[in-house]
């Protein structure tokens, strides 16, 4: 489950900047990008563990979210709350994974053998 290492690693970097933001920003935007991560674990770890027939919705879902977390990253950049190497450092994370979504999704919709 790679992609579930992924979404770990990227909570991982995410609560360790926590510590870097202000109060004001942590129990905002910050704290809303966490609870949507957790979610992505969650999302992933139930797909991962469900029927090939259950899975696709899930990482359809899976995938709007990482998109979600993509933009208030973004914006958290644009607001001037996190500084460019934490941008781009969370910004690849995130692309990985969305790369890893999409290419589960792939492998779901072939023809099975």
């Amino acid at each position: 489950m790679p992609i579930v290492h992924g979404i770990t690693n990227l909570y991982q970097e995410l609560y360790y900047t926590r510590g870097q933001i202000a109060k004001i920003h942590k129990f905002g935007l910050f704290s809303k990008i966490e609870n949507i991560i957790i979610d992505c674990l969650e999302l992933a770890i139930t797909a991962a563990l469900t029927e090939r027939s259950y899975k696709t919705p899930l990482i359809k879902k899976l995938k709007i979210q990482i998109e979600v977390v993509k933009k208030l990253i973004r914006l958290l950049w644009e607001l001037k709350i996190i500084n460019d190497k934490k941008y781009l450092l969370f910004s690849q994370k995130l692309v990985e994974i969305s790369k890893m979504a999409s290419g589960w999704i792939k492998y779901l919709n072939r023809e099975p053998v």
